[in-house]
């Protein structure tokens, strides 16, 4: 991807943000790398894109091992027998929905920053513990010693709109139990996240373009 490309890509998202009636410096981009080469890695930390994301252990790992200068985000869900390849490299692990995972990283990676991702939706294909577990699951986590630094979620499959109650309510939580990050919001329902309070957006295809298929990846 032509870094000037890139470039512009972000400054249209940082203009979204803005639009949405935040401030861009208060919104942490986080580019999500999933299913693209190793250039593609390389060329978001050019373009000043240092926070990185990933949903698989693999390919975080090779792009880690390639890439300087970029703060690697587990995106994904947590695998127990990935964690100690991945606790080395990983910045901030944004899906702990069971306590079994927190004990995993906790093991491997004693004070890691995490986020306690919740089902905000009810959707059985969504990752993420239930409300009335968030509480609990922060209590044992931030037990352990891990860096709980808030809450993380996954908009529901329809149109933007359809995430904003679930974004709401993800934000009030976060609030009440003294959390300061939200990580919510990606490319299609961006500006109803920022709208409702998030402080990290997750962005693949408005940066990157459509995904190739995994097994089109470019190394």
């Amino acid at each position: 991807m032509a870094l000037a490309d890139l470039s512009r890509r972000l400054d249209d998202v940082r203009a979204r943000i803005r639009n949405a009636g935040r401030d861009p410096d208060a919104v942490s981009v986080v580019a999500v790398t999933k299913g693209f080469g190793v250039d593609v890695a390389a060329a978001a930390v050019a373009a000043g894109l240092v926070d990185v994301g990933e949903n698989y252990a693999q390919e975080l790992l090779a792009k880690a091992a390639a890439v300087a200068g970029a703060r690697w985000h587990f995106v994904g869900s947590v695998q127990r027998n990935k964690v100690k390849a991945l606790a080395p490299v990983v910045h901030l692990w944004h899906g702990i929905d069971r306590p079994p995972i927190a004990d995993a990283i906790v093991r491997h990676a004693p004070g890691a920053a995490v986020l306690v991702q919740v089902n905000v939706s009810g959707e059985p294909a969504k990752a993420g513990c239930e409300w009335a577990d968030v509480e609990d699951l922060v209590a044992h986590a931030a037990g352990l010693g891990l860096d709980v630094r808030g809450l993380m979620a996954v908009g529901p499959t329809g149109p933007p709109e359809a995430a904003r109650t679930g974004f709401r309510r993800l934000r009030a939580t976060a609030d009440r139990l003294g959390l300061r990050e939200c990580s919510m919001g990606m490319s299609a329902d961006l500006e109803v996240a920022v709208e409702e309070g998030a402080t990290i957006v997750r962005v693949g295809t408005a940066l990157f373009g459509p995904r190739p298929a995994r097994r089109e990846m470019r190394r």
